[in-house]
């Protein structure tokens, strides 16, 4: 790790008119801790209350080469006893996702390695993604875990890729490369690790060139009309987080084995 503890850090950096949220915690393909989701939090609270001299652009993207986001540490899923703790959580990752969402300046996110899970959440929740070759996309946990999505998030996630890249993703557990997520739409470029960094640095010159006020109410209407007509699924995500088919998920994960499903 760069720096801090094994629980990782979300730093924000500035360079001129372009923010940078850097996730750091490399060793574990910056898989996400409750304390990192904070300091995410907070750094887009910061950046949206900003007036004076605001940033143009923010960039999100994660340190160590191999991984935007792996999602979240799922360790932590230890600690659920019921349902009620999956709706919660949801309801938390939901909260963090509106937030970069809320913005009132563009996003770009750089997917180099793993965009899973939460990690493809934050990316969508971002107005645009450039990737390397080598980026991946997906939420395999009809493999791994045994939960499920909100509805918002389901809803954003078909927004931005389209019904059958979704079903694939979830219902298929497949993991979709860098040329399947150029060919819907989702990623605005896929460029060589050599030359991505100046592509960012064209295309934040290209947004923050342009008519700031904008660019805030057209995400904000996008925004709205994307989660406005989101169904009420909180049934099923209890349901979910509830069943033994989940526990068994968590604990065969932490413990690096197969899972054995029995559907209850």
């Amino acid at each position: 790790m760069t720096e801090g503890s094994a629980q990782g850090q979300v730093v924000l950096s500035r360079q001129g008119a372009v923010a940078f949220i850097t996730i750091d915690r490399p060793a574990a393909r910056n898989a996400m801790t409750w304390g990192m989701y904070e300091q995410l939090a907070a750094h887009c609270r910061l950046l949206a209350a900003a007036t004076n001299d605001a940033p143009r652009v923010v960039v999100l993207r994660g340190a160590g080469g191999e991984a935007f986001v792996a999602g979240s540490d799922i360790a932590q899923f230890q600690q659920f006893s019921g349902g009620d703790d999956g709706i919660a959580y949801e309801a938390r990752i939901d909260e963090g996702i509106r937030l970069i969402e809320q913005l009132p300046m563009p996003t770009l996110a750089v997917v180099d390695g793993w965009a899973v899970g939460g990690g493809l959440a934050i990316a969508t929740a971002c107005d645009f993604r450039v990737a390397t070759p080598k980026a991946r996309f997906g939420v395999p946990i009809a493999k791994t875990l045994g939960n499920t999505l909100s509805a918002e998030n389901l809803a954003k996630l078909r927004a931005a890729w389209g019904l059958q890249p979704v079903r694939r993703m979830l219902l298929l557990a497949q993991i979709l490369d860098a040329d399947s997520a150029l060919a819907c739409g989702f990623l605005h470029g896929v460029y060589v690790p050599e030359e991505i960094d100046a592509q960012v640095a064209v295309l934040c010159d290209q947004l923050g060139a342009l008519a700031p006020v904008t660019q805030r109410v057209v995400k904000e209407a996008l925004r709205r009309q994307t989660v406005e007509a989101v169904a009420d699924t909180d049934d099923l995500v209890r349901a979910c987080y509830a069943s033994e088919d989940f526990r068994e998920g968590v604990d065969a994960f932490v413990n690096r084995r197969p899972p054995a499903w029995n559907g209850r």
